[in-house]
């Protein structure tokens, strides 16, 4: 259930990572570490976490492994545990077939999450229309956070006409527009302000790599005889999972110098460190196959992960990947956050 706090968030603007997933060497769920994970994320100051979703790990759904309640649960009591004196948004993330997806949603609504980042990854066979179906079916038991997912990771390209039908449906909230495509993102935008609930749709950036401008951009849309404002009021990113404290203040900065009609010049340098940064850690080189392991990499040299390790074989860093990151660790450590976890380290990991 969202509240009008909740709300007034989510439209305002929300710094929301993608909660990665803690393993043993032997693939178990290290609980330790990923309760720590989401204290690390509270104490960085942010405003909500997505929970269940790519970052995650997909495959938490499967049958032997069976950990998507889980950890949906150790994030809600870490979160219950904080008691935290201000809004804070809990989405979590939903999948599959219709019927999975309502079985999710349910779990989800039961825990307390204020809205679901529901995910077309292996609906290939579902037309646009049936998509649109799904997604009603979901929105009627919880308040539903889309979600455009690159083809490179799962996704697949949607048509503006879609993107519009979406934001007609009820108890749809918001966006995140993750196709890493400057055309893709702008049919998404156009899409949501040519239809009748424009204003009650926030967007969202999930473009890791153009983060920065995503959240300085303004768009203005001529819908008929009038121009519609638009903005991506916040962001749900993976790269966010990371160096998250030092992020927090970046974003905090953006939005104050974009409520205050500042200058943008000086982030436009930011903008390229951020996304040469998230190049190293999602393995772009490589079409993304270490975008998981990569995030995890650098938790794993700060010590909130073990290792790197992924449930699936096949996620791992690639060939050169770890120089990479070494490269951007030395290139950039104004936007690494090391000395915060340091300092609380082990105040988490008890």
């Amino acid at each position: 259930m969202l509240t009008n706090l909740e709300l007034d968030l989510l439209h305002d603007g929300a710094f929301i990572p993608a909660h990665p997933l803690a393993l043993t060497n032997d693939k178990q769920l290290d609980e330790k570490h990923q309760r720590a994970l989401t204290k690390y994320y509270i104490d960085a100051g942010v405003d909500g976490i997505a929970v269940g979703v790519h970052t995650t790990q997909f495959e938490i759904r499967d049958p032997n492994i069976n950990l998507y309640e889980k950890v949906l649960r150790i994030a809600m009591e870490e979160i219950e545990e904080q008691n935290m004196q201000r809004p804070f948004l809990k989405l979590a993330g939903i999948c599959g077939g219709t019927e999975q997806a309502i079985k999710e949603a349910q779990i989800a609504k039961d825990l307390g999450y204020h809205l679901g980042l529901l995910s077309f990854g292996g609906l290939g066979q579902y037309t646009e229309d049936d998509l649109l179906k799904h997604t009603e079916e979901v929105a009627k038991i919880i308040p539903v956070f889309g979600f455009y997912l690159q083809p490179a990771v799962g996704g697949r390209e949607l048509s503006f006409d879609f993107w519009k039908g979406f934001a007609e449906i009820p108890n749809v909230h918001a966006i995140k527009i993750a196709p890493f495509n400057r055309y893709k993102t702008l049919d998404v935008v156009r899409a949501v302000c040519h239809s009748s609930r424009n204003d009650d749709i926030a967007l969202y950036t999930g473009n890791d790599d153009n983060i920065v401008i995503d959240l300085l951009s303004n768009y203005q849309i001529r819908v008929g005889e009038k121009t519609v404002n638009k903005q991506i009021v916040g962001g749900l990113l993976g790269h966010w999972a990371v160096w998250t404290k030092n992020a927090v203040n970046m974003f905090q900065q953006l939005k104050k110098a974009r409520k205050n009609k500042e200058d943008i010049a000086p982030f436009l340098s930011l903008a390229n460190e951020v996304t040469d940064a998230n190049a190293a850690f999602f393995d772009t080189a490589n079409n993304f196959k270490g975008c998981i392991a990569g995030i995890n990499e650098v938790l794993r040299r700060q010590g909130l992960l073990k290792g790197n390790w992924c449930l699936l074989d096949s996620e791992r860093l690639s060939a050169g990947q770890s120089e990479e990151i070494d490269r951007v660790y030395q290139e950039y450590p104004h936007l690494h956050d090391d000395t915060f976890i340091k300092e609380n380290l082990q105040k988490w990991l008890k």
